[in-house]
């Protein structure tokens, strides 16, 4: 067949928004267009599809009129998150892979010229989103976004290292690729104790206030009278995270491309130096009401 569809997610703010990957292979002259509101990182995966290809062994198209369409058109993508569904709607469309089988997958992957899966920004917001979505497709994601994902309940989510990986898993008789697995929970230790502050009666009563009724506090005072301090002890008196909270901050954490499965399910804490403005503290612009 000519035409194959390849289903994906793009990240806006902290949602993961559906994206239909369509590849049409024509006779013409030969070229490779990627059209759909494209950021330039994601037009610049022509290059590093057509090398992951032929690095890897695989046929690439290369006398053809190749057309890439990244529906909505309206909207923005970024990154180098839909690499792998590119290659893998070339290789369908070029008859080299099963696109029933491609069609019961979602897939965001970076690829290097070898074929290597390199991890994405977002994966647990994809995960999240497909979760709500209440889609029946598993999800395809290189390995070390795999097992961030996982940590979302009520999804199947494989995981591959090579292109190779994924096209044997893509054929008519082919293994199904790993399914990647959770890391569980570990119970956050260490954390500074209010009982090692002398004194301070008020704001140690203020804090255990805060944490008890989930209310906001403001410490305001002169340098070293102990504000900051008392601030690093108040994530041991908070109770830990439900599964909800934990999955949220994670998710945040994710999109920046800070996560760590080591502290999965832990408060983050966060010490901006005294000299920072309100702007950097809740950021600045101009909105229009």
């Amino acid at each position: 067949m000519s035409l194959a569809t390849v289903h994906s997610r793009a990240l806006d703010g902290l949602a993961a928004a559906p994206v239909t990957v369509e590849v049409h292979l024509a006779n013409g002259l030969p070229s490779f267009t990627v059209v759909g509101l494209a950021d330039t990182e994601v037009k610049e995966a022509r290059e590093r599809v057509r090398a992951a290809l032929h690095n890897s062994g695989l046929s690439f198209p290369a006398n053809k009129r190749i057309t890439v369409n990244l529906a909505p058109a309206d909207l923005p993508k970024e990154g180098g998150r839909f690499d792998l569904p590119m290659a893998l709607g070339l290789l369908a469309a070029n008859g080299q892979i099963d696109a029933a089988r491609l069609a019961t997958f979602e897939c965001a992957g970076e690829l290097s010229l070898a074929g290597e899966l390199r991890p994405v920004r977002g994966a647990l917001a994809m995960a999240l989103a497909l979760r709500q979505s209440g889609g029946a497709q598993e999800l395809l994601l290189p390995a070390d976004s795999a097992s961030e994902a996982a940590l979302v309940e009520g999804l199947v989510v494989r995981q591959a290292r090579h292109l190779l990986d994924v096209v044997a898993a893509l054929q008519p008789d082919g293994e199904a690729l790993p399914r990647a697995t959770a890391l569980a929970r570990q119970a956050q230790a260490g954390l500074p104790d209010l009982a090692d502050i002398k004194g301070q009666a008020a704001p140690k009563r203020a804090l255990e206030v805060a944490a008890a009724g989930g209310h906001s506090l403001l410490m305001s005072g002169p340098p070293g009278t102990g504000k900051s301090m008392l601030a690093q002890r108040l994530p041991g008196l908070l109770p830990p995270l439900g599964d909800d909270d934990a999955l949220a901050s994670a998710a945040v954490l994710s999109l920046a491309g800070q996560f760590d499965l080591a502290r999965w399910g832990q408060r983050p804490f966060r010490a901006p130096h005294h000299s920072a403005s309100s702007v950097a503290l809740v950021g600045g612009g101009c909105a229009l009401f």
